[in-house]
């Protein structure tokens, strides 16, 4: 047999030095049924799909943080596809149907071996953490094979769980009329009706359809089939019934996700490539972002969604994917874990509050970090992109639920375990340069930690 028969086929190429428009197959940022696909891709085969970093370009590796700061929000995230998958009979997968897509391999894009990490101003959608962390800041990192090193935060080597952020399906239109609507509801009046997550109201609440920076494949910015789509197309923000931006940072090699399929050839898509990414990903643009590479093998399980995915809620649309994680991660054996409950930083209690204690489990991480010559923005960018551990350790203890975040110590080139001994000074210890920043020239307030040192 001929060694040409051997090997994926590249569905979606992607040149670098290209602008996301100037790509040989045209890309897009919003979820349609009508976005056409760009490809296709029959199941049993193993195929290659390559992806633009989810700026496409636009957060460069230049040493300023400028860029992020003045990052246009209506442009993310630029995705690869839709691919049309069909049996081995040339039958298209069909509503109603399981779309089986497992990682076979994955990595950066060849001579484009590095990535970012940053956190977002404060008023161009800020972060987790964006009302003690207002201000824009990046982190540049390099890649070494398996293993990604920062100038911006030295001491600090690790390997990466390199994933997709988003894999997903096409939405039909009664799904896409769905998430608008309840969206919709939220941006409108969840501010008066919210009672959990007070304190991190400082963000949008969602991201509605926008024309601005909408990109639709292969339909043509100007004519009438573009403008009646980009009044409806869905933002690719939030994670949501189609799979899409879920950022699950353990969908490496050897993982396997089951996509519900809403549409005739499922119309798959995938973008926002991740060297490495802890759990939450709390600083927004805070996994390693990257250029890379997807190879794939899709099956299709008829019927699927109705056999295996219950719905919860009013319609048979409303179900979530189902995942696999493959057999392939870095091995840590020593962990140190910060605790947080549902109690903010001015000291109010909270009820069940999962995200008011992760928020200050992450903010003990980073506190403790900085007595080890760490920046607080240092740490911060660290622990949304190294492959820490997020859990809701306790959700049922009337009125706190408690979250940890696990950070393997192995990464760091320094022993970070407290000790009878004092923390260690000197300079060795000193970690410089710091991060690169940007001012914050907006007027909403800063939370300090009233107990904190610095």
């Amino acid at each position: 047999m001929a060694s040409s028969s051997y090997g994926p086929r590249l569905v979606v190429p992607i040149d670098v030095k290209k602008k996301p428009w100037e790509q040989k197959l045209p890309l897009h940022n919003r979820w349609h049924p009508d976005i056409p696909p760009v490809a296709e891709a029959t199941v049993g085969e193993v195929f290659r799909v390559e992806m633009v970093d989810f700026s496409g370009g636009g957060i460069t590796k230049e040493y300023t943080a400028e860029d992020i700061k003045h990052a246009n929000p209506s442009i993310v995230h630029y995705l690869s596809g839709p691919i049309r998958i069909s049996d081995k009979k040339g039958v298209p997968a069909q509503p109603g149907d399981l779309l089986v897509v497992e990682i076979c391999n994955l990595g950066p894009l060849p001579g484009d071996e590095w990535g970012f990490t940053a956190t977002f101003d404060r008023e161009n959608g800020g972060g987790f953490l964006t009302d003690h962390f207002p201000c824009a800041t990046k982190a540049i990192w390099y890649f070494e094979g398996i293993y990604a090193y920062s100038p911006q935060i030295p001491g600090v080597r690790f390997p990466g769980l390199t994933h997709p952020g988003i894999v997903g399906t096409a939405p039909s239109m009664e799904l896409l009329n769905i998430w608008n609507e309840r969206e919709r509801e939220l941006e409108e009046n969840g501010i008066k009706s919210l009672k959990l997550c007070e304190v991190v109201h400082q963000r949008p609440l969602a991201s509605l359809p926008s024309t601005k920076g909408c990109v639709l494949g292969g339909i043509k910015e100007g004519t009438p089939e573009w403008e009646k789509i980009a009044v409806e197309a869905a933002r690719t923000i939030p994670g949501r019934e189609n799979g899409g931006n879920c950022d699950i940072k353990n969908l490496s090699r050897g993982s396997k996700i089951y996509l519900p399929v809403f549409i005739e050839g499922a119309n798959l898509s995938t973008g926002d490539m991740h060297f490495s990414q802890g759990d939450g990903e709390i600083a927004f643009c805070g996994a390693i972002e990257m250029s890379g590479f997807l190879e794939l093998k899709c099956e299709i399980i008829r019927g699927g969604m109705k056999e295996y995915l219950t719905p919860m809620g009013p319609t048979p649309l409303h179900v979530n994917p189902i995942f696999e994680i493959g057999p392939v991660e870095p091995r840590f054996s020593e962990w140190l874990v910060f605790e947080g409950i549902s109690v903010d930083e001015s000291g109010k209690q909270h009820y069940l509050d999962a995200t008011v204690a992760y928020k200050r489990a992450v903010l003990n991480a980073i506190d403790y970090l900085s007595k080890f010559g760490y920046s607080k923005e240092q740490s911060y960018l660290l622990l949304s992109c190294c492959p820490c551990e997020g859990r809701i350790s306790g959700i049922v203890d009337a009125p706190n639920a408690v979250a940890t975040l696990a950070i393997p110590t192995a990464i760091f080139d320094q022993d970070i375990r407290p000790r009878t001994n004092k923390v260690p000074v000197g300079p060795r210890i000193v970690r410089t340069p710091d991060v690169l920043k940007c001012t914050y020239d907006g007027n909403l307030p800063t939370t300090r930690n009233p107990s904190a040192a610095t």
